[in-house]
């Protein structure tokens, strides 16, 4: 078992480092479908990971995605198997500051994170205890479920021959089905273009849209990161999730963003998260959102004073 540290790393540098990590390898995290081993979630609580904690666990590759700390596991009388090592999970944490110039108090967002263990690296765990990961029958049903679920919906058309959202008019435009590849390449473009449409200013109103950012610029690169995310998410949500080839220069695109701005993975997962929720008409309750980042250093956390 992996004992904790004390290092003062930038939390925002270690979860960058580690999806960089993948990225050198060939390996796009939000691109690598969770469908078959389940939605990542704590084991003993059935809660499941948000934002870029569903990508960081995801990516690992096992074959269940089920997580439990050390402390929940030695409740139930479990044990981690030797030699395994432990994985981290970031979770927001509040202080009070006062305003340089006027004093007035206001709480402060800053990072944290802890250690957790897949089931799978863990021995002695009772077998009635093990979620079961959803099976999707009707893919296809499912994604339709979703587009016509979502609420307060851009209009969408099947008008001009290329897929775009128009934040001026509040408008996805879709090619028909019959123009793409697959159902899995139409849905893919789709639930991006409806990701963007969230960040209008009648729902989310996310300034990295509503500013209209220039092309190539980083606010431009985080709601694309944001859409393709959110994208991603709905697709394994659906079982559409396959793994996508990514071409070198796409990779390295998204290496150069992380290497110049550590926040910028971090950030752009929160923002898919709410766009996701959105679109899912998920009520989270005000606490459990993901706050816009700030840059702090922490260390590991105590397992028995964790969140979940």
């Amino acid at each position: 078992m992996e004992t904790k540290t004390h290092n003062r790393r930038d939390v925002y540098s270690i979860v960058t480092d580690r999806i960089i990590a993948q990225l050198e390898k060939g390996i796009v995290p939000w691109k690598k479908p969770w469908t078959e081993a389940g939605l990542p979630q704590n084991f003993a609580t059935k809660r499941p990971y948000r934002g870029i904690n569903v990508w960081l666990l995801s990516m690992l590759g096992f074959e269940r995605n089920f997580f439990i700390t050390a402390n929940q596991l030695k409740e139930i009388g479990g044990s981690v198997k030797k030699g395994e090592k432990s994985l981290i999970v970031i979770y927001w944490n509040w202080r009070e500051v006062s305003d340089e110039d006027s004093g007035e108090k206001k709480q402060v967002s800053f990072l944290r994170y802890y250690a957790v263990f897949n089931v799978d690296q863990c021995e002695g765990l009772p077998d009635e205890f093990m979620p079961a990961i959803p099976k999707i029958i009707d893919p296809i049903g499912k994604c339709e479920e979703i587009i016509e679920g979502m609420p307060n919906k851009p209009t969408i058309k099947h008008k001009d021959k290329k897929a775009f959202y128009n934040p001026l008019l509040d408008v996805v435009n879709m090619p028909k089905m019959n123009a793409f590849d697959s159902s899995e390449s139409y849905y893919d473009i789709f639930f991006h273009e409806l990701a963007h449409s969230t960040g209008h200013p009648s729902r989310l109103n996310r300034k990295e849209l509503v500013e209209m950012a220039e092309f190539g610029s980083e606010p431009y690169s985080i709601e694309e990161l944001t859409a393709e995310m959110g994208s991603c998410y709905l697709q394994s949500l659906c079982a559409l999730g396959k793994t996508f080839e990514n071409s070198a220069a796409y990779i390295q695109g998204w290496l150069n963003k992380l290497k110049d701005n550590r926040q910028f993975v971090i950030y752009a997962a929160a923002k898919a998260q709410h766009a996701v929720d959105y679109i899912l008409n998920v009520q989270v309750k005000e606490k459990e959102k993901e706050p816009e980042p700030v840059v702090e250093q922490s260390n590991e956390k105590e397992d028995s004073d964790l969140p979940f």
